[in-house]
């Protein structure tokens, strides 16, 4: 398969996915409750984020977390993506409050979630499409 082509089937089946899956964009408050429910069912209430929020500042990570401050940033990017990709996120995101560092107990906490190998391919397919080269329209084809 040529670049041009793999670039076109990337972007089809993004297209796809984002068309079957996508749910009406949550806001600050809407995440926050989301961040609340998630920790509750697969943390046991104990991750507690004092604030949840959309940010348009980051550009190469998909979420941030302060765990001093309780405070956990998504980027805008998440938004319009499936809602388990945003929940996967935010689970990272909550396990942080809990354990600091990537290490095995942190990546224990998230084996509770069921989507998070597809959510990360997902989020892995993001960034490969977005490294293909960006062809001008009628060339390639």
């Amino acid at each position: 398969m040529s670049e041009a082509e793999e670039q076109r089937w990337v972007s089809v089946m993004l297209d796809k996915l984002a068309a079957q899956e996508s749910k009406r964009v949550l806001g600050d408050a809407e995440l926050s409750e989301r961040a609340q429910r998630l920790s509750a069912q697969y943390f046991d209430g104990r991750a507690r984020p004092a604030s949840v929020r959309w940010v348009t500042n980051q550009n190469t990570r998909w979420g941030s977390c302060t765990p001093s401050e309780g405070s956990i940033r998504l980027s805008h990017r998440l938004q319009g993506m499936p809602e388990y990709v945003v929940d996967y996120v935010l689970l990272h995101e909550l396990a942080h409050l809990l354990v600091p560092g990537h290490g095995p107990r942190f990546w224990r906490l998230l084996e509770a979630y069921p989507r998070t190998e597809r959510a990360k391919g997902y989020l892995e397919g993001v960034v490969a499409a977005d490294r293909l080269p960006h062809l001008p329209p009628g060339r390639g084809e």
